[in-house]
């Protein structure tokens, strides 16, 4: 009888452990997932900046520094896979994006350009979607995270070497704040 008890009590243990674990590997899954979502988002809007430089260079040739800024920081995104340093980069992209913006304001002709207005919209679209994806990221991150953390599942997530997840964040401040434009 004690025999029974001792291996139903065995069982019990494991069963708990593998449902902790899958929970763990399933987490770790929507993490992959949804940075995946991030990923396709940034590609989105990393497509659509050389039209956006393209369609501005034409009325603001002498701004051609910003644009190859824009460029470098564009190639360097698409190489990163860490998201704190994807978010550092993003960040400047989004700043370049807000100089390029900015620039086009003073040129009426532009504003009133059809290629320009249709890109303008897109990228404003793409925006909201990196916003939407983030949040799921970081959702996901959290949960993920705080289930590393929590006992009794932190037993059986250092057991299996899981590591928490980085968040993808990016400052809000500089989002805010109005681009610096320069015609000297």
């Amino acid at each position: 009888m004690t025999l029974i008890i001792l291996v139903a009590i065995v069982a019990a243990v494991l069963l708990w452990a593998v449902t902790i674990f899958n929970g763990l590997v399933r987490r770790k899954n929507v993490v992959a997932e949804a940075w995946s979502g991030i990923e396709a988002q940034l590609k989105r809007r990393a497509d659509l900046i050389p039209n956006l430089v393209e369609t501005v260079k034409g009325y603001a040739s002498h701004e051609r520094q910003t644009f190859d800024e824009l460029a470098r920081l564009r190639s360097q995104g698409q190489a990163q896979a860490d998201p704190a340093q994807r978010a550092q980069t993003e960040q400047a992209i989004s700043a370049a994006i807000g100089k390029i913006m900015a620039v086009a304001e003073a040129y009426p002709e532009l504003k009133a350009s059809a290629n320009f207005q249709s890109l303008q919209s897109d990228l404003a679209g793409v925006e909201d979607q990196i916003q939407l994806a983030r949040r799921y990221y970081n959702g996901a991150v959290r949960d993920f995270n705080v289930m590393i953390e929590q006992f009794p599942s932190n037993i059986v997530a250092n057991f299996g070497a899981f590591k928490p997840a980085q968040f993808f964040q990016i400052e809000d401040a500089a989002d805010r704040a109005a681009p610096k434009v320069s015609f000297s």
